[in-house]
């Protein structure tokens, strides 16, 4: 029985922890790029060493016992600290033109984000942002990211997370410059006969919003709100978006809003930054969240200028 914590093999920490999350020994050892036997024997040796059984074999996949359970959440919060720590000591020490790794939506990336990158640079020239668009949730610390942007509620085990901003992101309909010819100011019931972008059930809902019930069918739908706006852009349909993402397109004229009529939809998730608590404080990521406070405090003003104070026209002097 185990009776010291020096008796602890905790170099088989990490290949425990891959196997109980996997449940496959071979999956673990990919992940950790390690043989398939040199993992077994970790978990061998460790379970050698502590005196009792962490797993149970059900043909190719290995299950936590009880016993398995309580050693990972005790040593889960330890490890995901060394990983933090680890993390936090690889930023620091990598020198005067630093790299920030951030994953982020291809749709915030491409809508968003890169039309920003000039300012990046010119406020930050020896700060590189490596940006990885992806709709998958990264692991942050195991792929080596030191932040995300992603939507949701939060929060997400193991990390900070910062609502980007307050209030509701209102979903605005779009479209062309051509179609804006045709139906700006138009009513509901015409806009409803224009081919749709997008998702059916919000596009039920704004025109629910406008007082029709009706059920439309778009004639496409997309897994990225930047495709969609790409598409509207080239005239293809009538899009709903939210108003951020449309933002840019509408102050240049490749895309023009054709109603004052918006919604917001409760099952769009907020967008957020999120990071391990390691990174807090470093330099580089507080660079990041000032810059995109003031980047977004700016398309805010861009889409939406205060009004224009009326000034009163003097008397004539004789």
């Amino acid at each position: 029985m185990l009776t010291s914590m020096a008796r602890l093999p905790l170099h088989t920490l990490p290949a425990f922890r891959s196997v109980a999350t996997l449940q496959n020994l071979r999956a673990a050892a990919e992940s950790l790029h390690l043989t398939h036997s040199a993992v077994s024997q970790q978990i061998r040796g460790l379970e050698e060493q502590l005196g009792f059984q962490l797993f149970e074999r059900r043909g190719r996949r290995v299950v936590l016992n009880p016993a398995g359970e309580a050693l990972l959440r005790s040593v889960e919060p330890a490890l995901a600290q060394l990983d933090d720590g680890v993390q936090a000591a690889a930023a620091a020490a990598s020198g005067s033109a630093q790299r920030l790794r951030l994953t982020t939506l291809p749709s915030f990336a491409q809508r968003w984000l890169l039309p920003r990158m000039g300012r990046w640079r010119e406020r930050y020239p020896n700060l590189a942002l490596e940006i990885d668009a992806t709709h998958q949730l990264v692991d942050l610390q195991r792929e080596g990211f030191h932040a995300a942007l992603r939507t949701g509620r939060g929060p997400w085990p193991g990390l900070e997370s910062q609502r980007l901003f307050e209030g509701p992101m209102p979903f605005i309909l779009v479209g062309s410059p051509a179609a804006a010819r045709r139906l700006l100011g138009a009513q509901p019931e015409a806009l409803a006969r224009e081919p749709l972008l997008g998702d059916s059930e919000l596009w039920q809902r704004w025109f629910a919003a406008a007082g029709l019930r009706i059920h439309p069918t778009p004639v496409a739908s997309f897994n990225d709100a930047g495709l969609m706006l790409q598409a509207a852009e080239q005239n293809l349909g009538l899009a709903l978006a939210r108003d951020l993402l449309a933002a840019d397109a509408l102050v240049d004229g490749r895309l023009v809003q054709l109603s004052s009529l918006s919604i917001v939809y409760e099952h769009a998730y907020p967008y957020h930054l999120a990071y391990p608590t390691a990174l807090r404080d470093w330099a580089p990521l507080a660079a990041l969240r000032q810059w995109l406070r003031d980047e977004l405090e700016l398309s805010r003003t861009n889409l939406h200028p205060p009004p224009k104070r009326r000034t009163k026209a003097r008397a004539a002097t004789p």
